[in-house]
Order: structure tokens, then sequence, then C-alpha cells
């Protein structure tokens, strides 16, 4: 019974292993390019957010910076779908990320409950949710990238 329920585990991992890198760039392509197509054409549920947040850049008008951020996700996406572009669409991701974060600093009032970093609102946890988008661009990356092991002898 025991090696039966090893040879299951050996399948199962060996699947996970072959489809996991697939289907998290599939995954990403798909929400970017339907999360980024909506900001161009005023769909977007955090279209608020996002003009409140860019309103104090000096170029622009957060209605430019909607459609440019969503453009910006709609490329993400694109290069997310193909194995060759997945380093590009990793840079581009946290490129963007850092953007994603800003509402935290400067909507303090909108991203937290009373003003306490420890009660995020549903925008705040909305944005801080983006900690597993980076580490599942980091996994890939890693994939992506081929470590020459140094030798430690």
């Amino acid at each position: 019974m025991k090696k039966l329920i090893n040879n299951i585990d050996q399948i199962i991992a060996r699947w996970m292993k072959r489809w996991s890198t697939p289907a998290i760039r599939i995954s990403f392509g798909i929400i970017f390019v339907w999360f980024g197509i909506l900001k161009p054409f005023g769909l977007s549920s955090a279209e608020n957010l996002l003009k409140a947040t860019v309103v104090w850049l000096p170029l622009g008008t957060p209605e430019l910076w909607l459609s440019v951020i969503g453009w910006w996700e709609v490329a993400i996406g694109v290069t997310f779908l193909f194995s060759r572009t997945t380093k590009i669409a990793i840079a581009l991701l946290l490129i963007q990320m850092f953007g994603t974060f800003l509402p935290l600093v400067v909507l303090p009032e909108v991203t937290f409950q009373n003003g306490n970093i420890l009660t995020p609102s549903l925008e705040g946890q909305y944005i801080i949710k983006n900690v597993m988008i980076i580490s599942a661009a980091l996994v890939l990356g890693g994939k992506f990238h081929k470590v020459k092991e140094k030798n430690t002898l």
C-alpha cells in the first residue's frame, strides 16, 4: 500500500512540475489582459482608487494614467502568454508593482480601516495580495534563468 501511495505521489508531483510553470504564465496572461483592458475603457472597479493615487503626478491627467496603466497591464499579460517573453513580462510586472503599492502610502484612509495598518480595507487587501503575485513572478524567473552552480570546495 505504501508503494502504491508513493507511486501516485510521484505521478502527481511530475504532473505538477510539468504544468505549474505554464499554469502560472497563462493565469498571469489572462488576469493582466483582462484587468488591464478594462481600465482604458473606464470599466475597471479599481478606477477610482487608481485615479486618486495618480492625481498628484505632475504629468498627464488621471484619465491618461488610467489608460497608460491599463495598456501596460495588457502588455504584461501578453508577454506572459509566450515562454520566450516571460522575462520581459516579469520585468514589466515588477515595475508595475511599485505603483500598485502606492495607495498604501498615499491613501491610507482608503486602504486601511480607521488608519490601522493591521486592518486593511477591501482595497488594501486587494493591494496586499500582490505580494503573492510578486512571489509567483520570482518563481517563474527562477525557472527561466539557468543558474551556474559555484564550486564551494
